[in-house]
């Protein structure tokens, strides 16, 4: 059981590529099916661009190239996941691409295992837990750490990311 997951939670299961993810359904505001997409210059590889959401602008992010993955490829079932994401002391809208949306599940904590312990530089503490669904893991992401101050303040602001490598 992973430590501050006390109770049965809800979450939204995704593909990317061949691995399943989820993040919380409370964090979710909801899903898009793949549309049009403004690049936006001098901003992070990651950052496909923006979208007009009834007339708000909401950066769209590929998380594929963050997790070091191949570019989303637009196909049939491509979506965008629109999410709350905790930001020093607000809350940001944006839209994070997926391969394909898959389900919403409910976790019980004993269902939850910790994420590895990986030595070395490999930055992990994005990943909440591991889902166990028959012999399978789904990846549990803490979606407000998938992203450094430095990458969410890029894309708040684009011309700011040349810190962001």
């Amino acid at each position: 059981m992973v430590i501050g997951i006390t109770e049965t939670e809800q979450y939204l299961t995704f593909k990317l590529a061949d691995e399943v993810f989820a993040v919380e359904v409370a964090k979710v505001r909801e899903i898009l099916d793949h549309t049009s997409i403004t690049k936006v210059p001098k901003t992070p590889d990651f950052m496909r661009g923006v979208i007009n959401l009834r007339g708000s602008v909401v950066p769209v992010l590929d998380l594929r190239l963050k997790f070091g993955m191949s570019k989303t490829e637009q196909s049939v079932d491509t979506c965008i996941i629109v999410l709350e994401i905790a930001f020093e002391e607000e809350i940001i809208v944006l839209g994070a691409l997926a391969d394909s949306v898959q389900e919403v599940i409910e976790l019980e904590p004993d269902q939850i295992e910790p994420a590895p312990r990986i030595a070395g530089r490999i930055r992990i503490d994005f990943i909440k837990g591991m889902g166990k669904r028959g012999n399978a893991f789904i990846m549990i992401l803490d979606i407000d750490k998938v992203f450094s101050l430095d990458e969410l303040e890029a894309i708040q602001r684009p011309g700011a990311e040349q810190a962001v490598a």
